[in-house]
């Protein structure tokens, strides 16, 4: 520790989370407040030098909404360095939130921030439940040199509570933490928490005390003679005599120099004295060195809806939005900036981590999912605009040599991945447009008499398709033109259900309905059906064989491996909250090993075949009374002896398992039925893989985690957060278990490695620092969750297995359109790429230039090549998540150095 004078930096903030104990608009009269009083506090006391809001535009915006003539006040105080904004739009959940959107955040942050001056280059991670392992890569590419962080350490728990630890990543409060790329950035712990330095006291006795505390807690954690005290908390008001409360302490402690500071003077002065002795850490600051009770982690299963809700919405804008907006782009369309910065916008408002998490009251989610629900119809809009301008500059007219009454439509992969699969579309044909001076009845008969559902599909090449359909009769639609008034219609419309065949990564293939009263889609189906046995189907590369219980043994033909007791599913009691779960004392599993479910064949083509599996198992129907009284009298949970109530009721699961012809991986959809309260749901997947490590989809990596904790974890569950994927692999044996907007999972030490995936997960209180009831987050009801089981060949097969992964969630994207010429062909693929330990990522716009703009990361330690070829002439540059334009020209082949996130802007 060094020996000259110590600086107090006391730094005025409020960390403002928009929603949580309160619905949205409760927390946002409070910030009304808070900020009127802030502007008055800076316009009374001139020695009130600087404010920190948190390091989220969005609380300027949700201010402004309601006092918007206060703009040029506030762009004043930005003028003169009293208030700081950005870098992000929102302070977000970093696992629950994907990667792409942890860059927009950013992005639009940065922009919001530059309208009002100077953005805040720190990055500000005050409360997310725990931090990823590529925030040091990311902050550097964002020009961010400091990271700021409350969680991942030190435990945290709640009402702000914070607890040491004897094997601390460092002994200090300031660390060098880096990306598993080699990036570095200064990281800075709130080793006190952010409200160590709130509400000073003026009274000089009471001040004596108060400082006498927390200048030997700060100093006991600093490297430096910089003393970090943070004047604020949650929903924090102003302290309004902060300046003289500063003046009594200046004359109480003569040997500190006090300082109303900010970010930006506190991380100079501590980079100037920064001393080689500070400790390395590298990637996920989990918590993994703590007792394991508060990570927080099984926030990732409280409501799991929300996460589902959250992945969909997601995955439409960043994986199929952006991309086909950007496709359309290239061919001259102008790209919707604005529209989908709303519809960003409008899905980060979600992802807060009070919000995301799933941990806040009933009332947030309501507002959530309308947030959804308005984010993804924008993107739907946007989607069929993009797709229709595309569909109309392809060639369909080859489709007519078969039909002048054929119905053409093109199916988009905008996935980054190349790959086929079973999906299930709707098509109309036949249009019957009419106007108010005409009768729907008679338009409906007509369309009726001249059209009929027999017919058969076509691809692109004029190959006919197997196919499934179903007669949805004459129904009503209607067309917006651009140019005049809305137009309703009557049409003969089909649903299609088919394998799409191989489809190019990023691009489309066009098909065509051709009605004839040969009908021989619906007449070979089962001619190659997958159904090998009574319980058994099976492809080129799988065999699944159903047990009598359910479960399914299976067989990777590719790399002779068996997997068996596959798909059970375990409940458990959960007399936690949506923080944390906690099993009951002495409560035992219930599975449905050993059960006899309803098993039956509900699908039988040559291109899918699929089981179902009804389990009905009963559990308790709730936890027992106590756990009432002691959720009422704030037992700490870990006290708690409360237990699973005796009387029971039916949990109903109902599970589709299917194979597609060319698939590698087994689809699986549950429906849970759940009328019990307080308990857990997950299914169990053994690998039977000898490794003591596994690998979990995380933010721009698969992040390589220990099965077993460490020394000082002291929970008995080990739950973790995944992105899109599970994996654990040894040499000559891999099963990775892929989920949509499922985020739990856990490695069980039960001697075979199974994977524990969290479908469920009921509990009635939020948890934290008071008593708030949350009925609706016991989930009763319908319940549905889909995953997918690929099994491999061991490492050296990962990295396909991976895309299985990555291309599972994403859907393919269908539109009608007519027979016509046109400039492209019937199949296409705008972005062809090659890189085995490369990720796809994102393909969208830049708005200050218009350059296309893709995003691919090194998932191996080890350096490897992408090579592009867009299918325009364009000049490509290397750039960065911020997408700025940069001189390094590269040809088609760009070097990737191991873990690197690279972006590649294309100038046509």
């Amino acid at each position: 520790m060094t020996t000259s004078k110590r600086v107090v930096h006391v730094i005025s903030h409020t960390h403002w989370d928009r929603e949580w104990y309160m619905p949205y608009e409760a927390h946002h009269v409070k910030l009304i407040e808070t900020m009127d009083t802030l502007l008055d506090t800076f316009e009374a006391d001139p020695d009130f030098r600087s404010f920190y809001l948190d390091g989220q535009t969005i609380i300027l915006d949700d201010y402004l909404q309601v006092y918007p003539e206060k703009r040029d006040q506030i762009q004043k105080l930005c003028d003169e360095g009293k208030l700081s904004l950005g870098p992000w739009y929102i302070l977000q959940d970093e696992f629950l939130t994907s990667s792409e959107a942890n860059v927009r955040n950013l992005q639009i942050g940065h922009r919001d921030a530059k309208k009002f001056g100077p953005i805040s280059k720190l990055g500000y991670f005050p409360d997310s439940f725990g931090n990823m392992g590529q925030a040091a890569q990311l902050l550097r590419q964002a020009g961010i040199d400091t990271a700021v962080f409350g969680r991942g350490v030190k435990a945290t728990g709640f009402n702000n509570r914070v607890e040491d630890s004897s094997s601390l990543e460092s002994p200090y409060s300031e660390l060098i933490w880096e990306s598993p790329d080699g990036s570095r950035v200064l990281g800075i712990l709130f080793a006190n928490w952010y409200n160590n330095g709130m509400e000073v006291p003026v009274d000089p006795e009471s001040a004596k005390s108060y400082w006498e505390h927390r200048l030997a807690r700060a100093e006991q954690y600093a490297s430096t003679s910089q003393l970090l005290l943070m004047n604020g908390c949650d929903h924090q008001p102003i302290q309004t005599n902060l300046s003289e409360a500063l003046r009594v302490a200046r004359e109480l402690f003569p040997d500190y120099s006090f300082v109303h500071s900010n970010f930006d003077d506190y991380v100079k002065a501590v980079q100037a004295e920064q001393s080689a002795k500070l400790s390395l850490t590298v990637g996920e600051l989990r918590g993994q060195q703590t007792d394991g009770w508060y990570s927080l982690v099984n926030t990732a299963s409280a409501r799991v809806y929300i996460k589902q809700l959250n992945q969909q919405n997601q995955t439409l804008l960043e994986k199929v939005a952006e991309p086909i907006a950007a496709i359309a782009h290239q061919l001259g369309k102008p790209y919707p900036h604005g529209l989908l910065q709303y519809a960003w916008k409008t899905l980060m408002q979600n992802h807060p981590h009070d919000s995301i998490c799933g941990c806040s009251v009933d009332e947030v989610y309501h507002e959530m999912q309308s947030r959804f629900a308005k984010s993804m119809e924008v993107g739907k809009a946007l989607i069929a605009d993009s797709t229709a301008f595309i569909s109309s500059k392809i060639k369909t007219s080859g489709f007519a040599a078969f039909s002048e009454s054929a119905a053409p439509f093109v199916v988009f992969n905008t996935s980054g991945y190349e790959g086929s699969s079973v999906i299930t579309t709707d098509i109309e044909w036949s249009h019957r447009f009419f106007n108010q001076s005409e009768d729907p009845v008679e338009i409906t008969e007509i369309v009726a008499k001249r059209t009929h559902a027999s017919g058969y599909l076509l691809s692109a090449n004029g190959v006919r398709i197997d196919c499934t359909v179903q007669d949805l009769g004459v129904r009503f639609g209607y067309e917006l033109p651009k140019d005049k008034f809305r137009q309703p219609y009557m049409a003969r419309a089909l649903r299609l259900t088919f394998e799409t065949g191989a489809l190019p990564s990023m691009g489309y293939s066009t098909f065509a309905w051709i009605p004839s009263q040969e009908n021989d889609n619906q007449s070979s189906h089962n001619e190659n059906s997958l159904m090998s046995g009574d319980l058994t189907m099976e492809n080129r590369h799988l065999k699944l064989t159903l047990q009598e219980d359910g479960s399914m043994v299976l067989f990777d033909k590719n790399s002779g491996q068996l997997f068996t007791d596959l798909g059970h599913y375990e409940n458990v009691g959960d007399i936690g909250n949506e923080y944390i779960f906690k099993q009951p004392e002495g409560d035992l599993p219930i599975s449905t090993k050993g059960s006899r479910p309803e098993i039956r064949i509900v699908e039988n083509t040559s291109y899918r075949a699929a089981f179902e599996i009804v389990h009905r198992l009963m559990i308790p129907a709730s936890a027992d009374d106590l756990l009432a009284e002691e959720i009422n009298t704030m037992l700490e949970f870990r006290q708690r002896k409360a237990g699973r109530a005796e009387s029971l009721a039916p949990l109903v699961i109902v599970t589709r398992v299917s194979l597609e012809r060319e698939g590698k991986g087994v689809h699986v959809h549950a429906r849970i039925e759940n009328q019990s309260t307080d308990h857990r749901l997950r299914v169990l997947l053994p690998t039977d893989v000898a490794a003591a490590t596994h690998f979990a989809d995380s933010i721009f990596e698969v992040a390589e985690r220990q099965n077993t904790p460490s020394n000082e974890w002291k929970n008995p569950s080990n739950c973790q957060h995944m992105q899109a994927f599970i994996d654990v692999h040894a040499e000559h044996r891999g099963l990775t278990v892929a989920g949509k907007g499922l985020n739990e999972y856990e490695v069980l030490l039960d001697g075979r490695n199974s994977i524990a995936v969290t479908l469920l997960r009921s509990v009635g209180e939020l948890g934290d620092w008071g008593v708030f009831h949350t009925p609706e987050a016991q989930c009763l009801g319908t319940n549905e969750a889909e995953w997918m089981i690929i099994p491999y060949s061991g490492t050296k097969d990962r990295f396909d297995a991976y895309r299985q992964a990555y291309r599972f969630p994403i859907p393919f994207t269908t539109v009608g359109t007519s027979l016509h010429d046109g400039e492209l062909t019937p199949s296409n693929d705008f972005l062809q790429w090659k890189g085995k330990q490369l990720a796809f990522s994102s393909l969208k716009v830049n708005e200050e230039r218009g350059d296309c703009m893709a995003r691919w990361y090194n998932l191996s330690e080890a350096e490897t090549s992408l090579a592009i070829h867009p299918n325009t002439a364009s000049h490509p540059y290397v750039s960065n998540i911020m997408e700025d334009h940069s001189s390094e020209h590269v040809e088609n082949t760009v070097h990737v150095e191991g873990y690197k996130i690279v972006t590649i802007g294309l100038t046509t």
